[in-house]
């Protein structure tokens, strides 16, 4: 890349910088860029850039890929129900030790990156995220441990901002009975970015964004939109949780809410910081 082309990137970022200066940005990790080592470094470089030019990154994670491979060493099988995973006694376990694990991974590796980030699990935070058993509507199918999320404190943010700290936040929620409960990432995400009127939400998946039929690459959408393309099964399993959310979220006065290619190298920053992003925009209108 020749210096002119590097300064052209460079000043094609000031006016999105000068936009979204101080604005919180919610950022859902997962898919491929959790376990590319190459993605990881990445993403870590991305969310301290975005901190460093003032903008308030919030990192939720999952970790679909490691929970799938530790159930599988522990020879129980993934089973899902409408692209939600079916959580028992013993896959609680696992998954909330996964969860922290991970966790902490992030943690490193935003510090290793010249970052600060602070570590956020409910069931070691008094219940960041108040949660209950969930209940799937039209079918009597039990979950187990899989719930959904009555309350979020968000009090934890007040010092951050002026700290200069990334919160990464697990996607575990605790329930008045102290039990905890898995909730799909997604979702978690979603709830944050209301909750903390955030300006955007960018939720990393493992395909290119919302695919139509042809499997091209659809750029934009509205929830009407949305309807039509899960009522004619374009829309369908594992992206049902991902786009839900992303209505969800852009129904409560999330400005933009971005589905981008988590395997493409600083996919955050291309999507937040260039004239062409890398995924589908979704607005509510």
């Amino acid at each position: 890349m020749t210096p002119n082309e590097k300064s052209k990137i460079l000043s094609e970022a000031l006016p999105y910088i000068k936009q979204f200066f101080g604005k919180t940005i919610v950022i859902k990790f997962g898919g491929n860029a959790m376990v590319d080592k190459k993605l990881k470094s990445s993403f870590a470089k991305d969310v301290v850039l975005l901190k460093l030019v003032g903008m308030n990154p919030v990192i939720i994670h999952g970790g679909g890929p490691q929970i799938n491979e530790s159930l599988n060493k522990a020879g129980k099988k993934s089973v899902f129900e409408q692209g939600i995973r079916v959580t028992d006694q013993e896959t609680m376990r696992i998954v909330s030790s996964v969860l922290n694990d991970i966790n902490k991974q992030i943690v490193a590796l935003i510090r290793e990156n010249g970052g600060d980030a602070k570590s956020y699990i409910s069931k070691d935070n008094k219940g960041i995220i108040k949660a209950k058993k969930i209940q799937v509507k039209q079918r009597a199918v039990d979950l187990g441990y899989v719930g959904e999320i009555v309350s979020v404190d968000t009090s934890f943010m007040k010092n951050l901002t002026d700290e200069a700290v990334i919160p990464i936040i697990t996607s575990i929620g605790i329930g008045n009975d102290n039990k905890i409960y898995n909730i799909n990432a997604d979702v978690v995400a979603s709830k944050f970015s209301e909750v903390l009127k955030a300006e955007k939400l960018v939720l990393m998946t493992n395909t290119k964004g919302v695919l139509d039929r042809k499997k091209n690459l659809i750029t934009g959408l509205i929830p009407k939109e949305i309807k039509r393309l899960i009522d004619d099964g374009t829309i369908s399993e594992g992206m049902l949780p991902k786009i839900n959310s992303a209505v969800h979220a852009a129904k409560h006065k999330v400005n933009a809410v971005h589905i981008i290619d988590g395997r493409v190298e600083h996919a955050l920053l291309l999507e937040i910081l260039t004239d062409q992003g890398v995924g589908t925009l979704i607005k509510d209108q």
